[in-house]
C-alpha cells in the first residue's frame, strides 16, 4: 500500500500520512506531488502524453510526475517519476528547483502542493522507454510547439507551469 505524507498549509508535515488516492483531506491539509520538466540542450522538452484509460484529463500532454511517497524528498521522487516514466536515467543528475503552487479543491479531500523541477540532459530517442501504464506516446519539442498545445486545451496544468519553459 503506498502511502503519502500530509502537509498544513505552509507545507509542514504534520506527522500523518494517507493511502494513495484516498481523497480524504481537511480543507488546508495537502498531499505533495512533482513535476519534472526535462530540457535538452538544443532547448527542446520532453513531453509526454497520458494513456487513454487514465480517469482525469486522457490523452491530454504533460511533463513526467507524480505523487511524493511517505518519507521520500521531493528531489528522490522528481527523479524517480522521470526515469519510472521515461526510462531516462536522472539518476545523476541535479534537478533544478524552480518553484512550487499549491491547488486547493475545497470539498473534495484533494489539495495538493507541487514543486517543479528541471533537468537539464542531453539524450537521444533511443533512451526514452515509456511506462505503458502511464504513457501513450512522447513528443520532444519547443516552447512554442508546447503552447500551440496548451492553446489547444490538451496541456495538463500549462498554466501553472508555463514559466518553467523560459
Amino acid at each position: 500500500m503506498e502511502l503519502w505524507d500530509i502537509y498544513d498549509c505552509n507545507k509542514k508535515p504534520t506527522g500523518r500520512t494517507m493511502k494513495r488516492n484516498d481523497w480524504c483531506l481537511k480543507d488546508g491539509e495537502y498531499h505533495l506531488t512533482v513535476l519534472g520538466i526535462v530540457a535538452r540542450p538544443d532547448g527542446k522538452f520532453l513531453i509526454t502524453q497520458r494513456v487513454m484509460s487514465k480517469s482525469w484529463a486522457p490523452g491530454w500532454w504533460e511533463v513526467s510526475g507524480g505523487a511524493v511517497m511517505a518519507g521520500e524528498t521531493s528531489q528522490d521522487a522528481v527523479k524517480r517519476e522521470v526515469t519510472e516514466e521515461t526510462g531516462l536515467d536522472v539518476s545523476e543528475c541535479a534537478p533544478e528547483y524552480l518553484f512550487s503552487y499549491k491547488r486547493d479543491n475545497p470539498g473534495t479531500g484533494d489539495n495538493y502542493f507541487v514543486d517543479v523541477y528541471r533537468f537539464n540532459l542531453d539524450y537521444d530517442e533511443k533512451d526514452i522507454h515509456l511506462q505503458t501504464e502511464e504513457t501513450l506516446d512522447y513528443k520532444i519539442v519547443s516552447r512554442k510547439e508546447i503552447e500551440e498545445i496548451a492553446s489547444q486545451g490538451k496541456f495538463l496544468h500549462y498554466d501553472s507551469i508555463k514559466k518553467a519553459f523560459e
